[in-house]
């Protein structure tokens, strides 16, 4: 099991979470306050949950978690776009990160699932 910082799933969050750090530093106050710091908390979550499914010998719960996140970030962004608090290109450039990072844990999800009960490293933890 390497390091969870050195996963690229662990590395494109962290791109996004600079990203939705540096679009809601821009907000107005109000929208800050009630949908904007919910964005870059939500995104700072997937970092968490990458680090629980790297250490966990069941990871598909925390995958599965990290994919609702996901969803979440990406509707409180649509959000954004919608209401004209970040512009289109902001709006498709942390998208794309988004899906970056679902395709990367629906991936390790299908490889997780198959996986033995005991991790397959010989370890019954």
């Amino acid at each position: 099991m390497g390091l969870h910082t050195e996963l690229d799933v662990y590395k494109t969050g962290y791109d996004l979470l600079t990203m939705v750090t540096k679009l809601v530093e821009n907000m107005e106050r109000k929208f800050k306050q009630l949908i904007g710091e919910k964005i870059a908390d939500e995104t700072s979550k997937l970092l968490i949950l990458v680090y629980r499914a790297n250490v966990a010998v069941n990871k598909v719960p925390h995958l599965d978690s990290l994919m609702e996140r996901v969803k979440l970030v990406e509707m409180l962004l649509r959000l954004s776009l919608d209401m004209e608090k970040i512009s289109p290109k902001q709006y498709y450039r942390a998208i794309k990160l988004t899906e970056s990072v679902a395709k990367q844990t629906a991936k390790w999800r299908a490889w997780a699932a198959q996986r033995p009960s005991h991790g397959g490293q010989g370890r019954h933890v």
